[in-house]
């Protein structure tokens, strides 16, 4: 069965552009190095909760978005064996590469499916 490692991160909404751009420039390694698919999801209608919320989960602020991502990969095996050689990569080195949103308030983690129903 598959794995699902999942992210929630707040971007500032003037930044939307720049949050595609590194996507663009960082999911395609994903995939070479075994992901079958990465999906990354902007703010559309998130409601904001009483107790608990997205937007409390990564301490967002007024001008910010959240977003939803996550790397769907054939299992965790795969997973952890192809995530050590891609931080090994040069291309995964994030000097000199604007990062549009804030790392210290990203959600993070791995997910084992436990049920599936499809079209």
């Amino acid at each position: 069965m598959s794995y699902i490692d999942g992210f929630l991160i707040a971007c500032k909404t003037e930044n939307k552009q720049k949050f595609i751009d590194h996507a663009k420039m960082f999911d395609h390694l994903f995939i070479e190095y075994g992901a079958l698919r990465v999906v990354e999801c902007w703010q559309d209608d998130v409601a904001k909760g009483e107790t608990t919320d997205f937007f409390r989960a990564v301490k967002a602020e007024e001008d910010e978005a959240v977003v939803f991502s996550w790397i769907e990969w054939p299992d965790k095996e795969t997973r952890n064996t192809q995530m050590a050689k891609m931080m090994e990569d040069p291309r995964m080195d994030p000097e000199g590469v604007e990062i549009p949103f804030d790392g210290m308030r990203m959600v993070f983690g791995g997910f084992v499916p436990v049920y599936e129903v499809t079209a």
